[in-house]
């Protein structure tokens, strides 16, 4: 053998020894590369997690699972049988969407849905909304406890639809009860838990955020499908998710107490899309021990019709800045009358607490009753001023005082000047009113919108055709050339104040904005 072949073969056997050695070693260590030993060698996954340390996040999850513990019993699931004697329910637009009861077709003449409940006495009171059991048939209504072994057949207490609210009643006794927390307290931003049973699928927990408070989606609606002028809404949004069936169950915060009654859904399919509402529970609270005590609500009324004040209508009442809700209109025998509050007059606070929307004042009054007194903070005419507010039940019979009050004396002779007059600045056109319209629209002055243009800003602002502008800059307007010199009389940017009787409603206030 030559010398060259002897190295090879050296070489060749020093290599082999040394990947034995190493194959050796890793097999002992526990990282076999499977060219060695038998199965019982294998190890999956890393030998520690990479987090050991993370308190905080472990916190977290802890109590989640402590409140999912907690206040899964004191959620129901309901089932509603309904006998077919309406049309469905007319929704106000394709966007928001009451969420339940998820409906089930069972026989020609009659339907199934399914909701929830939040139970909030041990002797069998329970909480849920109108929209669930409002049509129940006779005995119609029963209630499943979480552990889908109890059942009970529910009697209805009472509903309130501004609120969509209602109160059921089981036969039962130390039930497992909700804690009831605080609605004015919840922030944007904090962790929610949503409780319910969806889609059929019972006890279902699902957590999410506070994305927004305050919201007005205007979703309460008359049972013909127009808007409920006093419905009464102030969601907390959230995105925890929440789908037909969760209607009347519970959204709780970090520490397990009720903060709202899960009630709506923004969506386009029906189904969960990323927004819920509910109602708060302080609104809850009033609404319930009505409820309970009376099976009605005791609920108080100021007596106005209300908007709220943006940055052009700010500017034409002369305010600094968009702040306060506007007294539209004032009730004939309503508590805002008897204690002197007008029409046009700007609410900036209640009881010392600033409301900046029209929802914030309705849902703090929801927790009033008739007979409550209440303290409000007015701009009036440049000055701010106080008065006091004795709250009044609903008149059936109200009516609104209307915008303009009759002239004591004779008449005042209308102006000759122009009986038309077209306003391009503004995008509209206004005419003179004959006695005969002026009879039907129940004024006494004005001049009618003859046309609007579209995307103008008369249009933008809510002004329509049919329309009769009674004042502007708060003087009366009885011809189109009043309208046309108080128009005249204003810069590029300067907001002007109109008294508008809408053709086919009330009498509101609508700013305009002068186009630059």
């Amino acid at each position: 053998m030559s010398k060259k072949s002897i190295f090879a073969s050296l070489f060749l056997i020093t290599i082999g020894i040394i990947l034995g050695a190493l194959l050796v070693s890793s097999s002992s260590n526990g990282i076999g590369l499977g060219l060695a030993g038998g199965k019982d060698d294998i190890k999956l996954g890393a030998s520690a997690p990479p987090m050991t340390n993370n308190v905080d996040l472990k916190a977290a999850s802890n109590a989640f699972v402590a409140v999912s513990k907690a206040v899964t019993p004191t959620v129901v699931s309901i089932t509603v049988t309904t006998s077919n004697k309406k049309g469905e329910r007319n929704m106000p637009q394709d966007f928001f969407h009451f969420f339940g009861p998820d409906v089930q077709p069972r026989e020609p003449q009659k339907s199934q849905g399914s909701g929830s409940g939040v139970i909030v006495t041990a002797d069998g009171y329970i909480i849920t909304n109108n929209h669930v059991v409002e049509d129940a048939d006779e005995g119609g209504i029963e209630v499943r406890m979480q552990n889908e072994k109890t059942r009970y057949t529910a009697k209805l207490i009472g509903t309130d639809p501004t609120t969509d609210l209602a109160v059921i009643k089981i036969d039962a006794k130390s039930l497992p009860v909700i804690a009831l927390g605080n609605s004015d307290n919840v922030q944007v931003g904090e962790w929610v838990l949503a409780i319910g049973n969806p889609l059929t699928l019972t006890s279902t927990v699902t957590a999410g955020i506070v994305s927004a408070i305050g919201r007005n989606i205007d979703i309460i609606r008359e049972s013909d499908g127009r808007r409920n002028s006093y419905g009464i809404e102030n969601f907390i949004q959230t995105d925890a998710a929440i789908n037909p069936g969760n209607s009347g169950g519970a959204l709780v915060n970090i520490s397990g107490e009720l903060i709202g009654i899960n009630t709506a859904i923004a969506t386009t399919n029906m189904r969960y899309q990323g927004y819920g509402f509910a109602v708060p529970v302080n609104i809850v609270k009033t609404v319930a021990l009505d409820l309970i005590r009376e099976g009605k609500v005791r609920r108080g009324y100021i007596g106005v019709q209300i908007k709220t004040v943006d940055q052009t209508m700010a500017r034409a009442f002369g305010l600094d800045k968009a702040q306060g809700v506007l007294v539209d209109s004032v009730m004939g025998n309503g508590a805002a009358k008897s204690a002197g509050i007008k029409s046009g007059d700007i609410i900036l606070s209640i009881d010392g607490k600033e409301v900046n929307e029209s929802n914030e004042l309705q849902a703090y009054i929801a927790t009033k009753h008739a007979g409550d007194g209440v303290a409000l903070k007015i701009f009036r005419d440049g000055r701010t001023i106080e008065k006091k507010v004795t709250l009044k039940q609903r008149d059936d019979d109200k009516k609104v005082v209307k915008a303009v009050d009759k002239k004591d004396g004779a008449e005042e002779e209308r102006s000759s000047r122009s009986s038309s007059v077209k306003f391009d600045n503004l995008g509209m056109t206004a005419r003179s009113l004959n006695a005969e319209e002026m009879k039907e629209a129940d004024v006494d002055n004005g001049v009618l919108v003859a046309d609007v243009k579209p995307y103008g800003e008369a249009f933008n602002r809510g002004i329509g055709e049919n329309d009769v502008i009674v004042e502007a800059d708060r003087k009366d307007v009885k011809s189109p050339g009043d309208l046309k010199k108080i128009i005249e009389g204003k810069k590029p940017g300067d907001s002007l104040l109109l008294r508008v009787k809408k053709s086919q409603g009330p009498t509101t206030y609508i700013a305009v904005q002068i186009p630059k």
